[in-house]
């Protein structure tokens, strides 16, 4: 698609006139920074970046783009590693400065911007004792983690994110801004829990919050590899136990101080310090390199696995589905293969791995067939954020990636029980639509053709491969 011309952007900003929408172009002071992502392999030189403040002016550029067939993408949080928020000449809706948050205690509700993140939603809810399930990272948009299912440490308790969902506000592919929950539009809102990015434009949320403690237990440690035996134990020991008031992450990154490769593990209960130390003994009782774990406060919890300051270069998210219980020697072996990519290649410090342990009795209480989002069952997600700085080495860190997750699925053929291939919001293109959301995916084309017979939101996953936008 050619690169936007100025003439368009001078339109494009007289369509906007009498909004609070801003227009940067190339030769814009701020252009730089409005096309800088979180990875550096994302960022592309759009046409021109529309900072939107209303859903309607979202409907505006939306409109503009589809009579004038220009290329456009959504950016909220910018987390995405397969350049889904980035346009090379097109449009970019920025949502950054859609981000307030409004809770009400008494019907225990929070509406949310398309473009906040969890920080600013946990800032909303925790004064009144309440929050909602959010990813288990703070800095992270609401809107992405949200629309591909969505897991956080509350899930034990009351499922994934999606589950919370009471409605949501959308431009669809013609300018159209609809509302989709189970009172309208229901056909929309059944597609857009678990494949949202692929149906419109979210503008607005509505949540249900639940009741949180004043303080929970959480924390952060780090072990040298020999406990590695003793942490699985535990993990398996925690996958029997199932207890809705838990959650534990576990998995390999690099302790700075020391250059050298660790196991980090996350903790969290819902619950008393004496609850907490009793259900974690095995792990609190093993010599620690960093031992960060006690109360807190929930905005606390949910800001534990945040990066400050962002670090720079390239990255690549992916991940996969392990099924239970893990195998000593699987979890050896990708450990092996991490740390050699850790000392083999430079500067990829502040990659990780994790196994994320989240109790799933309440995510698979609803029907995989209840919403579009097809990772309901009886395993856990194993994600990680690759990071680099050499665009010379892109090509062998997605073969490192291809090489784990070929790993982990090899060791779990024969399992007689079926599951996608990985949570939505882990997985790359290389992954299928197919693989991603198995039966569901013939009632999701259905709904695709009805409110994007164009297929033009088909940069996060494509339903429909076949088809082209205008």
């Amino acid at each position: 698609m050619p690169f936007l011309s100025f003439a368009r952007v001078l339109e494009l900003r007289r369509q906007l006139e009498g909004t609070r929408a801003e227009v940067v172009c190339l030769g814009s002071d701020d252009y730089a920074a409005s096309i800088r992502r979180w990875s550096d392999t994302c960022e592309k030189d759009a046409g021109a970046i529309v900072r939107v403040t209303t859903t309607s002016e979202v409907s505006e550029v939306v409109r503009f783009c589809r009579k004038h067939h220009i290329d456009y993408v959504v950016e909220a949080g910018g987390h995405s590693t397969t350049g889904s928020s980035s346009s090379h000449g097109g449009v970019v809706i920025s949502m950054a400065s859609m981000h307030k948050v409004l809770t009400d205690p008494a019907s225990k509700t929070v509406c949310v911007q398309g473009g906040a993140t969890w920080d600013a939603v946990n800032h909303s809810t925790v004064p009144y004792g309440l929050a909602v399930v959010g990813a288990t990272a703070s800095h992270i948009g609401v809107g992405g983690s949200t629309l591909g299912g969505g897991y956080g440490w509350l899930t034990g308790q009351h499922g994934l994110i999606i589950d919370q969902l009471l409605s949501v506000k959308m431009v669809i592919s013609d300018g159209s801004i609809v509302e989709a929950s189970e009172e309208s539009n229901r056909d929309l809102f059944w597609a857009i829990r678990g494949a949202g990015q692929a149906f419109g434009i979210a503008t607005e949320f509505v949540f249900r919050a639940h009741k949180v403690p004043a303080t929970v237990f959480g924390g952060l440690m780090y072990f040298d590899v020999d406990k590695l035996p003793t942490i699985i134990e535990f993990a398996n020991r925690f996958d029997e136990q199932q207890d809705p008031n838990s959650g534990f992450f576990f998995g390999f990154t690099t302790w700075r101080p020391a250059g050298q490769t660790v196991v980090l593990t996350m903790l969290f209960y819902n619950g008393t310090h004496s609850e907490a130390a009793a259900f974690f003994a095995p792990i609190l009782s093993q010599p620690s390199l960093v031992n960060r774990a006690g109360m807190m406060s929930y905005s606390e919890l949910n800001a534990m696995a945040n990066v400050d300051p962002v670090p720079e270069g390239r990255k690549s998210i992916g991940g996969t589905n392990i099924m239970p219980p893990f195998n000593t020697s699987l979890v050896r072996e990708l450990w092996d293969q991490f740390d050699h990519a850790m000392k083999a290649y430079p500067r990829m410090e502040d990659s990780v791995l994790v196994f994320e342990m989240l109790p799933y009795s309440k995510v698979v209480q609803v029907p995989v067939e209840e919403t579009a989002c097809a990772n309901r069952g009886p395993y856990y997600n194993v994600g990680w954020v690759l990071c680099w700085h050499d665009p010379d080495l892109d090509a062998k860190m997605h073969a490192l990636q291809r090489h784990m997750v070929s790993k982990i699925q090899e060791a779990q053929q024969g399992s007689t029980d079926e599951h996608v291939a990985a949570h939505a919001n882990f997985a790359g293109h290389e992954i299928s639509a197919q693989s991603l959301f198995g039966d569901n995916l013939p009632r999701l084309q259905e709904i695709k053709r009805k409110y994007d017979p164009q297929n033009v939101f088909r940069k996060w996953h494509d339903l429909v491969p076949q088809t082209r936008s205008l």
